[in-house]
């Protein structure tokens, strides 16, 4: 929590009706519901579209629905308010960055803050992000989740699965970092 409130965190893909919703949603299912906030945006997205079938199925198999997703696209009241900001792709983190240049030590790639977040000793949330930002040149090179849209049933289930992992990683650091109710 940042001030009384409870810590943000925004997800970020294209469209947000494949890769930031089911990062949304497995992120706000294995966080702290009372100490984190979670919603997702497509740096060109589509306003009120439920998620993609194919990923909403890859979700429903990791065991969450989908059926009250709706997309949302950036703006900037949401990611001057996110106090960590999880992105699909460099590109995306890119995006980001163009609504808000000052969001730079906030926003990675999910794959990168996965990574970092276990390289990095902190307190709290707010510490966390702030020393992977410092740390970023330790991510690796590859932090890209790549885009399964109109692809194959394969494509959205590694997809869905390398979501899966990284946001076990980044919601158990997370989690670690706050006092116990």
């Amino acid at each position: 929590m940042t001030g009384g409130r409870r810590f943000a965190v925004l997800a970020v893909c294209t469209a947000n009706i494949c890769r930031s919703p089911v990062m949304e949603i497995l992120l706000r299912e294995r966080l702290d519901r009372q100490r984190f906030e979670v919603a997702s945006a497509g740096v060109r997205g589509w306003d009120r579209q439920p998620m993609d079938p194919m990923a909403a199925a890859e979700l429903l198999r990791l065991g969450h629905g989908s059926d009250t997703f709706r997309s949302h696209p950036i703006d900037s009241y949401l990611v001057d308010s996110a106090d960590l900001i999880l992105t699909a792709t460099r590109e995306h983190r890119s995006d980001v960055l163009e609504t808000n240049p000052r969001a730079l030590r906030r926003t990675f790639t999910l794959l990168e803050f996965a990574a970092l977040s276990g390289l990095v000793e902190a307190g709290d949330p707010q510490s966390l992000v702030s020393r992977a930002a410092q740390r970023r040149s330790l991510a690796p090179a590859d932090v890209d989740v790549s885009d399964p849209y109109r692809r194959g049933p394969d494509v959205h289930r590694a997809t869905a699965d390398q979501i899966d992992a990284a946001v076990a990683t980044v919601a158990q650091r997370l989690n670690a970092l706050v006092p116990a109710s």
